[in-house]
């Protein structure tokens, strides 16, 4: 990928992430279009998918496309393990849209997604409701679309998979034993003795020490005063004997 593309634009995912891959638009046999521009084909998809498998990018993938000629069609070349994926049609089948919105005068939303969103409305992040629930309740009638789902390709059953597996569900937390510190422990207490030699501090005088100095600094400070008395008798018997 190009170093230029941002964070935001990244799926950042792993071999231990599960993937929810939605598509709608115009489509018909084995294509997708975007913005009557640009097309995706089936094999293009199935490719995509491949790539992200060798590079471990998921665990486990949800494909759902909501598209004319969708069933059959746009994953019928999945080649991939771990794939889940289902369509809104089958093939020569049109997908219809829900209702026109009073206020622009055109369907904001399909059918088979409304029906789905709907459903999905009701669960919650502790839920147990299984994938297969979620494919029995499409209604046909009122979808006008006959919805199909692929599941060769998934390792597990449907009504064991929960929903919140793609969902927002609970995320699993793996506890892993701490890390021991590598560090030798004959170094690690040698550490502050060198410290210590490093800033060594003045020995502790003992307290006879202590006093028998103060002793010394108060005699020494009396001998100094006798001695000023006794320089300022000299200097006055030198000036009377001067006069």
């Amino acid at each position: 990928m190009d170093p230029s593309v941002p964070r935001s634009k990244r799926l950042l995912s792993d071999e231990r992430s599960n993937i929810f891959v939605y598509m709608t638009g115009h489509g018909g046999n084995e294509f997708l279009k975007f913005q009557d521009n640009e097309e995706i084909s089936a094999f293009d998809v199935a490719d995509a998918f491949e790539q992200m498998y060798q590079k471990k990018r998921y665990n486990e993938i949800f494909f759902m496309i909501d598209t004319c000629q969708a069933l059959n069609t746009m994953f019928s070349k999945l080649y991939s393990p771990n794939i889940l994926a289902t369509g809104s049609s089958g093939l020569g089948e049109n997908s219809y849209s829900h209702a026109n919105d009073n206020d622009i005068g055109v369907a904001v939303i399909d059918a088979f997604t409304h029906y789905v969103l709907e459903f999905m409305e009701k669960i919650n992040k502790t839920s147990t409701v299984s994938m297969q629930e979620l494919f029995n309740s499409i209604d046909v009638t009122k979808i006008n679309s006959h919805p199909g789902v692929r599941s060769d390709l998934f390792s597990r059953p449907l009504d064991k998979t929960r929903i919140t597996n793609f969902f927002g569900g609970v995320a699993q937390v793996e506890i892993v034993p701490p890390v021991e510190p590598s560090v030798d422990q004959n170094t690690s207490e040698e550490g502050p003795e060198q410290e210590h030699e490093a800033t060594p501090h003045p020995p502790m005088r003992p307290a006879k020490s202590q006093n028998r100095v103060k002793s010394w600094l108060k005699e020494g400070k009396t001998l100094r005063a006798w001695a000023s008395v006794s320089l300022l008798g000299v200097v006055a018997g030198w000036v009377l004997s001067k006069k």
